[in-house]
């Protein structure tokens, strides 16, 4: 990825190429604004933007596995291209200042970051061990769209203390809280930057802080980096001796990815890499490598011994393959050590994390539900669409169920004709699908990502708060249902209802909920719904379309054999599903009656068949819109509710009809058929009436 704009400190460029622009802070201080351009005549620019507002006064597993060997050589070149980057933009930032005083910690901001979205929230990056800054310089542009950015630069020749560097940091959160205290503050830190923002946290709980740390420094008593601490003071500075040439000698792991495959590169992507070597020497001479490991060592002491008031919402980025420091082990240590603390693991991933092609740090933010705009999390408002590439990744993912269930998708026109396709769906929202929820809910995700894919449509659904909720208790998978959450997953609440129909959204509802999902034996395709209209009157308030929809073909493939009343007389079971329903499920319609009532949250034992094939039927939309006052009527409302019911249960009843005639209902017709003609060809089906 180019990086064509950042923002650098003043002091490291001559003041003539400065174009300055003075405002006011909230705190009285100036801030000083520049754009710079390197060298006009050049035919690649660089345009930077400073901020020296705030300078030190004294002071769920994501596994990134190689597939096939092209695979694994695009990784790497890949690599090679962002080192490129990086080192490419380094360059500037360690240019031999002119000026007599010494540089210092200064604050900027990537200009190809923005402009954020509305009342983005503040991401504050702070460096590792390299102190450039430009760790994130992969993912500015992905960043910048939902995120302020700043990032902190420590010249190689600063010698400013931890503890001060922590006052520092300390003092723009506090400035800019104050400027904007409703928004949370990011705090993302690799390593060393990691020790600074959860020191800078257990100062600071009063401030709404979101720390996102990368392989962090606090393991750096059980580090390879440790011996190296006595060995420096007897090796000569030299502009050929750095950090890398250290540990390639001593641990041999410095690299290792990129060595591998390396000659099979372009020599116009690996002589340039070669001759960078020089610019990392620049950035970490021995001088400053001995003094960066001593605060390290220091500042992993400090950090882990305030961990204890450290109440931030955290999110720990492990490496699996960290040659550095033991990340894989510090990231359960930190979980069970913080208050509000989760964890995700990069298997194939080493220390610089957020170098690494096969990272997406946006992509993780959005997937594990880290961001949002205010003090709590808006599932409709914070909610940022699947990217082209984000949606590619997730259909990838989960291309096997499409595979192997070859889902017909049917939908109605205006004059009642049953169509295959997606022909029949409104285009303009909102609109609510209105649906019966097969077992364990396996339909979600073909139909989602089939909306996203041929629609450009994202399908939003009402889910059961369970989904969003930490289990600690290893009742689930810990990062299952992250890709749905990815999705746009909402929990289900009639506060959230009414902003997805504000918003103009398409979103599915369920009115059977888990009832229907965990259903028990005998009762598939059997709707559990509520007595009373809950949705009728709401959808007709924004003119909603109504369009219900039915789904069968999963009960095809599995049978339930050990249901919720088989376990509820086993006492071990009885207590494990009432101590977990009361938790994760009370709350869901708890005031309902008979079975909707009854959302018993428990995992049936089931027994896997032979896979048939999905079938998803879209009965024709109901408008709504100049109804408002019809249905404001308690009896209208409840008659159009039946009616929905009513298509619902037709359009389940015409589906496992017409499947009966399907020639390629059964996997072995659909594999031979895909081996004929090819596995992206879609399957026929029944005969459309």
């Amino acid at each position: 990825m180019s990086c064509n704009a950042l923002c650098l400190c003043p002091c490291l460029f001559p003041p003539s190429i400065f174009r300055h622009e003075l405002t006011s802070s909230p705190s009285g201080r100036s801030k000083l604004t520049a754009l710079f351009s390197i060298n006009p005549s050049r035919t690649r620019t660089r345009r930077l933007a400073v901020s020296t507002h705030h300078t030190p006064t004294l002071t769920s597993r994501i596994t990134g596995a190689m597939e096939d060997h092209d695979h694994r050589h695009r990784h790497v070149e890949d690599e090679l291209v962002s080192f490129k980057h990086f080192i490419e933009q380094a360059k500037d930032l360690v240019r031999p200042d002119s000026s007599t005083s010494a540089p210092s910690p200064r604050w900027f901001s990537p200009l190809d970051c923005g402009p954020p979205l509305d009342n983005s929230p503040l991401l504050l990056f702070l460096p590792g061990i390299d102190g450039t800054g430009l760790g994130l310089i992969m993912h500015h542009k992905k960043l910048g769209k939902i995120f302020e950015v700043w990032c902190l630069h420590i010249p190689p020749k600063d010698r400013t203390p931890f503890t001060d560097l922590v006052k520092l940091i300390e003092s723009t959160i506090r400035s800019e809280h104050h400027r904007s205290p409703n928004r949370p503050i990011y705090l993302v830190g690799e390593s060393l930057g990691a020790c600074l923002a959860l020191s800078v946290a257990a100062f600071n709980p009063d401030i709404d802080l979101v720390l996102i740390l990368a392989s962090p420094a606090t393991s750096f008593s059980r580090s390879q980096l440790q011996p190296i601490l006595h060995l420096l003071q007897f090796i000569p500075d030299s502009p050929n001796l750095s950090l890398l040439h250290i540990l390639s000698s001593m641990t041999g792991a410095m690299m290792d990815n990129l060595e591998k495959g390396i000659e099979r590169l372009s020599p116009d992507l690996v002589a340039p890499s070669i001759a960078y070597l020089s610019v990392i020497a620049d950035i970490l001479p021995m001088e400053t490598l001995a003094w960066k490991l001593q605060m390290i060592s220091s500042a992993s002491s400090y950090a882990n011994s305030h961990l204890h008031a450290v109440k931030a919402q955290t999110l720990i980025l492990s490496s699996g393959r960290d040659p550095l420091l033991p990340s894989h082990e510090e990231g359960p240590r930190l979980r069970w050590l913080l208050a509000n603390c989760e964890i995700c693991t990069f298997e194939d991933c080493g220390h610089f994390l957020f170098l690494e092609a096969a990272h997406d740090l946006v992509t993780v933010i959005k997937q594990l539900g880290v961001y949002r705009r205010s003090k709590e999390r808006d599932f409709v408002s914070d909610y940022i669409p699947l990217s082209p590439s984000e949606l590619k990744n997730v259909l990838d993912k989960h291309r096997w169920i499409s595979t192997v269930m070859s889902p017909v998708i049917l939908s109605t026109l205006e004059d009642g004709k049953i169509v295959r396709g997606f022909a029949g769906i409104p285009l303009e929202g909102p609109v609510v699908y209105v649906g019966y929820h097969m077992l364990l809910g396996f339909e979600l995700f073909p139909l989602v990502t089939m909306f996203s894919e041929q629609k450009n449509i994202p399908l939003r659904g009402l889910a059961h708060p369970a989904m969003f909720m930490k289990l600690n208790q290893g009742w689930l998978p810990e990062h299952m249902f992250d890709d749905l959450k990815h999705a746009g997953a909402v929990p289900v609440s009639g506060k959230n209802f009414f902003k997805l129909l504000s918003t103009k959204s398409h979103f599915l509802l369920f009115p059977g909920g888990l009832r229907e999902a965990l259903h028990l034996k005998g009762e598939a395709y059997k709707l559990f719904w509520p007595e009373r209209a809950e949705f009728v009157r709401m959808a007709a308030r924004f003119g909603a379309k109504i369009v219900p929809f039915g789904t069968v073909g999963e009960d095809d493939f599995a049978d339930v054999l050990f249901d919720y009343e088989d376990q509820m007389k086993i006492p071990f079971f009885k207590k494990y599903i009432d101590e977990l329903s009361d938790k994760l499920a009370g709350k869901v319609r708890a005031t309902s009656g008979g079975e909707v009532g009854n959302q018993a949250l428990y995992l049936p034992g089931i027994l896997p068949k032979f896979p048939g094939r999905f079938y998803h039927h879209f009965g024709k939309p109901i408008e709504t819109e100049g109804r408002k006052e019809e249905l404001r009527d308690k009896e209208n409302a409840h008659e159009l509710y039946l009616q929905v019911k009513s298509d619902v249960e037709n359009c389940l009843a015409y589906l496992q009809e017409k499947r009966e005639s399907d020639p390629y209902r059964s996997l072995v017709s659909r594999i031979l058929y895909q081996a004929k003609n090819g596995f992206t060809a879609q399957v026929p089906t029944f005969d459309v009436d």
